[in-house]
């Protein structure tokens, strides 16, 4: 019999970790919320990231997914969630290991699938790692802070328009799926959370274009108020914006996707970058 989750955070010392930017989810109608968000499990293998108690885990393990490898840096979540393993008849695998520093292809095989409750201070740059890879993933459920999730998902000439949100859409198609108060957590956050789902495009760019992207959308954003032909001018500058259709003297967040996605392959054939 699997034991409440707050006895499993007491006989860890599982307290939350303002380092590790934990905040976990214990109650068992949100986790299950998230994971039927991310469609259908059956016969897939699902990475999860920074389980902490568990909590998610085992609304993964109570779909039809074939597999569940857990990646968490913290060995006091480790063994917490490593228990388990005694519950899920072989189909959980914990690796104790920096997720920023690990290929998760690597750890399982296609088709697969990304559901995780993120720690909020390596939420992004985990994000943009896995959005480099994206056509290795059948689709990706993930939780962030507010603030992040509508980067992701905005659209341009909006506010929260930005980096992420290029790179993000330009590689999937992104969509909030929920909402989640301060209070859902333990312990709550000083912000409202997003669960995200990011479905990869048929078309993946190359490793090299997404470099590319990565470039030209910091120049781009580095200072939103200057014109592209100021911010983009290391690549080309007014010449380049010409060739690509675009107006010198537009902003960075006025750019569709698609403009972006023509900016870059332009640079890329340049070797400006």
């Amino acid at each position: 019999m699997v034991p409440p989750l707050r006895d499993v955070i007491a006989r860890h010392g599982l307290d939350a970790r303002k380092s590790l930017g934990q905040h976990f989810l214990l109650d068992g109608n949100i986790t299950a919320k998230i994971v039927r968000a991310a469609g259908t499990l059956e016969g897939r293998n699902v990475a999860e990231v920074g389980p902490g108690p568990g909590g998610l885990t085992r609304a993964i393990l109570a779909s039809p997914a074939m597999h569940v490898t857990a990646v968490e840096i913290d060995p006091r979540a480790v063994m917490a969630v490593s228990e388990l393993g005694q519950e899920s008849q072989g189909r959980l695998s914990v690796v104790e290991a920096d997720a920023l520093k690990v290929d998760l292809t690597e750890l399982l095989p296609p088709p697969r699938q990304i559901i995780a409750n993120l720690p909020y201070n390596v939420a992004s740059p985990l994000l943009v790692a896995w959005l480099r890879q994206a056509g290795a993933w059948e689709r990706m459920t993930l939780m962030f802070q507010q603030e992040v999730g509508d980067r992701i998902c905005a659209a341009p000439g909006t506010p929260a328009y930005g980096r992420l949100s290029v790179l993000a859409q330009w590689c999937c198609q992104a969509s909030i799926a929920l909402r989640l108060p301060p209070e859902a957590f333990t312990p709550p956050p000083k912000v409202w959370s997003v669960v995200v789902s990011l479905t990869p495009r048929a078309e993946q760019p190359s490793s090299a274009l997404f470099t590319t992207m990565e470039r030209v959308t910091a120049l781009a954003f580095g200072q939103r108020r200057k014109m592209l032909r100021s911010s983009l001018r290391a690549l080309g500058g007014e010449e380049l914006l010409i060739r690509a259709g675009i107006l010198p003297t537009r902003r960075g967040e006025t750019l569709s996707i698609a403009e972006f996605d023509a900016l870059v392959r332009l640079v890329e054939a340049g070797g400006a970058v």
